[in-house]
C-alpha cells in the first residue's frame, strides 16, 4: 500500500507532464503551514528557471487542473508559486479504511529484505549492569523490532565481555578468598562440580574488591596476568571456574534484559572470537595488509580525503598480545562465516565513534566483509543527573541498573495509588508495566546520539510527552470500546464498520495522523531512529484525546456516526500497540 504523500506526488506529478513539465516537479511534502493546507508541492518554484516562466504562472496551471481531482477539497497557488493541497475527507476515509485492512496497516517492507547482525548489548560478566548500559539495551531492541517489522532477518548478540585481565582478576580473588576449591588442585583429574561454587551476590563482590587490591598489591597484580595467561591457553580448572562464571552471570543478565523486556538471539562473547583470530592474522600478514611499527602489527586506514588524523588500527602489541581491536576484527569475521550478513550495526557510546571508524575502516579495507556489506555505528549519548554529569547514586557511584528500574516502579506505583482505586497487587503489576514505558520512552523519545536529563517525576508524568501519557490513551481506547461492546451486547463485529468522512476538525485531524503512519515507520527505519516512532505515538494520542474531548461516542445517537467512530479509534488502538511494540513497551489492560 502506497504511502499518501507518494499517492499526492503520483498525482501532482501527472499534472506536471500533462502540462508539459517534468514530472520530479511534482514531489509533494507535508505543508510547514498546517493553518493553511496539509501538504504543499514547491515544485514550481524550481520548473520555472528551466521553461522560463514566472512560478506563480506555472503553479496556477498545475492547481487549475488538480481542483477537479476527487482526491482534493482544495488546491491552490500562492505567491512565488507554492501550490497549496488539502485532502477531500471522502479521500482521506477511504485510505484509512484500507489501511485498517491491509498487513501493518499498509506499511510496505523491504523489498529486498535482507540478514542483520546487531551488537547492542555489551555486558561484562562477573559484573551487574550498571545505567550505562540502558540506552544500548533500549535503543537496539527497538532497532531489531523495527528492522523485523520491515521484513528483515535480525540477529541480536549480546556481545559480552568475558576475556582478558578482568577475568584473572576474578578467578585470583576466588583462589586468595577460597584456595582449597578444586578448581586450583593441578593434580586434580575427575570431573569438576556441575553446579557453582558462589553466588551472583559472592560473584558480583569479587571484581571490585580484586580490582581495588591489584592497584596496591603487586603480587596480586602478577598473579592475576598469569593466571590470565592460563586460562587463555586452556588451564582446565581456570577454564571451569571461568565456565561457572559465565553461566551465572548469564544467567542473572537474562534476568535482567528480560525485565527491561529485551532479548537476545545470541549471547556470544569475546571469547568465541578466540579462535578465529590466528587465521585472521596470518591472512592480514599474507596478504600484506598488516604490517609492523615499533614492533606492533598494524594496519594503515587512512584515506587522501581524511581531514583528520585517523590513527592506523593495530592488531597486535608489540609483545604480540592481541586488544580489543584483534577481538572484534576477529568478531566480524566469525559473524561473516556464521551468517554473512548485508548490514552490521554496532550500538555504543558516542565517544566510540573513532574506535568503530577504524575498526570499520580495517575490515573493509582488508575484505573480512563483502564489499557490499554496510557497517554502523550508532553511537548515543549519556544518560545524565539533573546537575548535567552522568547520572550516579545519590552516594556518587553508578547505580545498577536493576535498582533504577525499581525506583521507577515505585515512583509509578505511589501515583497510582494517589490518583486511582485499584488493589495493591494489580498496583504493583500496572506500576511495573507503566514504569518500564515511562524509562524506555524517555530514552528513546531523544535522538540517540543526544545527552538527555534523567528526570524522574516528568518522566513517569501521566500528561505531556511521557510513556504514562500514552499508556493512558491505549487504556481510554480499550475503556471506551469495552463500554461499546457492553452497549451492543457483543453481538456485532465491529471489525466490520467503516469510517466515514470527517464531519469535525478533530476528526479530521485523526485521520491525517493515521495516514502518516507508513511514513514514520519508514523514517525511523533508513534513519536508525526511534525518536521518530515516539514523536508519532505522542501526536497520535494528542490528537485522539482531542477528537475524544470533542465528541461523545458512547453517547452518540446517530448510529452510522457513532459506528464509524468505533471504527476510526479501534484504528487508533492498533496503531498505538504496534507502535509501542517497536519500542519495546506493553500496555496494561487498565491503569
Amino acid at each position: 500500500m502506497k504511502k499518501i504523500i507518494e499517492l499526492i506526488t503520483d498525482t501532482v506529478s501527472q499534472v506536471f507532464e500533462k502540462n508539459g513539465y517534468e514530472g520530479k516537479y511534482g514531489h509533494a511534502t507535508l505543508s510547514n503551514r498546517p493553518d493553511l493546507c496539509q501538504y504543499q508541492c514547491n515544485g514550481a518554484l524550481s520548473a520555472a528557471k528551466q521553461y522560463g516562466k514566472a512560478p506563480i504562472n506555472i503553479a496556477k496551471e498545475i492547481a487549475q487542473d488538480l481542483q477537479g481531482n476527487p482526491m482534493f477539497s482544495n488546491v491552490n497557488a500562492v505567491m512565488p508559486g507554492f501550490i497549496n493541497i488539502t485532502l477531500s475527507d471522502e479521500y482521506l476515509a477511504g485510505y484509512v479504511n484500507d489501511m485498517a485492512k491491509a498487513e501493518n496497516f499498509g506499511c510496505e517492507g523491504e523489498e529486498h529484505p535482507i540478514t542483520v547482525v546487531m551488537d547492542y548489548g555489551g555486558a561484562n560478566i562477573a559484573k551487574p549492569l550498571h545505567v550505562g548500559h540502558l540506552r544500548s539495551a533500549i535503543i537496539g531492541e527497538s532497532l531489531k523490532r523495527i528492522f523485523r517489522y520491515m521484513g528483515n532477518k535480525v540477529i541480536g548478540d549480546a556481545h559480552l565481555g568475558d576475556w582478558g585481565t578482568p577475568m584473572g582478576l576474578v578467578i585470583a580473588e576466588f583462589k586468595r578468598r577460597k584456595p582449597d576449591l578444586v578448581y586450583f588442585d593441578d593434580s586434580f583429574t575427575g570431573e569438576y562440580p556441575e553446579e557453582a561454587p558462589f553466588t551472583i551476590s559472592e560473584l558480583e563482590e569479587y571484581y571490585p574488591a580484586a580490582s581495588a587490591l591489584s592497584k596496591e598489591d603487586e603480587q596480586f597484580r602478577e598473579e592475576a596476568k598469569q593466571i590470565t595467561y592460563e586460562l587463555q591457553n586452556n588451564h582446565r580448572g581456570y577454564v571451569a571456574l571461568w565456565n561457572h562464571i559465565r553461566d551465572v552471570s548469564i544467567k542473572d543478565l537474562k534476568r535482567v534484559y528480560t525485565s527491561l523486556n529485551v532479548s537476545f538471539d545470541l549471547w556470544k562473547a569475546e571469547s568465541d572470537a578466540q579462535p578465529y583470530i590466528p587465521d585472521m592474522i596470518a591472512y592480514l600478514k599474507d596478504k600484506g595488509y598488516a604490517k609492523l611499527s615499533e614492533g606492533a602489527l598494524v594496519v594503515d586506514v587512512k584515506e587522501d580525503t581524511d581531514t583528520r588524523e585517523i590513527p592506523p588500527c593495530m592488531i597486535l602489541k608489540s609483545d604480540g598480545a592481541t586488544l580489543y581491536n584483534t577481538t572484534d576484527l576477529a568478531t566480524i569475521v566469525e559473524r561473516m562465516m556464521l551468517f554473512s550478513p548485508n548490514r552490521l550495526i554496532y550500538m555504543t557510546d558516542k565517544r566510540q565513534e573513532l574506535y568503530f571508524e577504524t575498526i570499520f575502516r580495517c575490515a573493509r579495507k582488508t575484505g573480512l566483509v563483502h564489499k557490499d556489506t554496510r557497517l554502523d555505528f550508532i553511537g548515543f549519548g549519556t544518560m545524565n543527573g539533573k546537575d548535567g554529569k552522568p547520572f550516579k547514586t545519590r552516594e556518587g557511584g553508578v547505580m545498577r541498573l536493576e535498582h533504577l528500574v525499581d525506583s521507577i516502579n515505585d515512583k509509578v506505583y505511589e501515583k497510582i495509588m494517589e490518583n486511582r482505586s485499584m488493589d495493591e497487587a494489580a498496583a504493583r503489576k500496572v506500576a511495573v508495566m507503566v514504569g518500564l514505558a515511562a524509562l524506555k520512552y524517555a530514552d528513546l523519545s531523544n535522538q540517540a546520539s543526544k545527552d538527555y536529563i534523567f528526570d524522574m517525576d516528568r518522566f513517569t508524568s501521566f500528561e505531556g510527552d511521557t510513556g504514562p501519557y500514552i499508556l493512558y490513551t491505549i487504556v481510554r481506547i480499550k475503556s471506551i470500546l469495552a463500554k461499546f461492546r457492553q452497549t451492543i451486547g457483543n453481538k456485532e463485529d465491529i471489525a466490520h464498520y467503516t469510517i466515514l468522512p470527517a464531519s469535525v476538525l478533530p476528526e479530521r485531524e485523526l485521520m491525517l495522523k493515521l495516514s502518516r503512519y507508513s511514513d514514520m515507520v519508514t523514517a525511523a527505519y533508513e534513519e536508525l531512529a526511534p525518536h521518530r516512532i515516539c514523536q508519532y505515538l505522542y501526536e497520535l494520542a494528542y490528537a485522539f484525546n482531542s477528537f475524544y474531548h470533542d465528541t461523545k461516542i458512547i453517547t452518540e445517537e446517530d448510529k452510522q456516526k457513532q459506528y464509524s467512530w468505533i471504527a476510526l479509534i479501534t484504528l487508533v488502538h492498533d496503531i498505538m500497540l504496534a507502535g509501542i511494540d517497536l519500542l519495546g513497551i506493553e500496555a496494561p489492560e487498565r491503569m
